[in-house]
């Protein structure tokens, strides 16, 4: 036989296929965060938009997507994205055990370095 048979091939690479598409979404969320629920689904940022992830967790500590920051950190990296000729979208994840003051803060510094595209990570009820 000359001939290789590729099926048992293609049906591996589609295995895995799925399997990588199940666990990609998994390996986003690192931080515990309890987000709040809302009553309806958000609508979803525009995919060619850079996302930064801003999380909050319980203990009031700043995660630059996913890395833990200070507020002084924090501040520097929200000065050096809104001199970007292109501003991300900034997502705020906030525990919602949080004290509202906290977040009060975040989007102050925020507002202080111009930056405008906000988005709000929630559950659905």
């Amino acid at each position: 036989m000359s001939e290789i048979n590729v099926t048992p091939l293609i049906d591996l690479a589609f295995a895995l296929l799925i399997i990588f598409m199940i666990t990609a979404p998994l390996l986003q969320q690192t931080i515990d965060i309890q987000v709040p629920i809302e009553s309806a689904k958000q609508q979803s940022t525009s995919p060619e938009l850079e996302v930064v992830v801003l999380s909050i967790d319980a203990d009031g500590q700043f995660y630059w997507d996913g890395e833990g920051l200070s507020d002084g950190d924090i501040r520097t990296r929200l000065e050096g994205v809104s001199n970007q000729e292109e501003q991300p979208v900034i997502q705020v994840q906030a525990d919602a055990n949080l004290p509202y003051q906290r977040v009060v803060d975040l989007l102050d510094l925020i507002q202080q370095n111009g930056l405008s595209k906000l988005k709000f990570e929630t559950r659905s009820r």
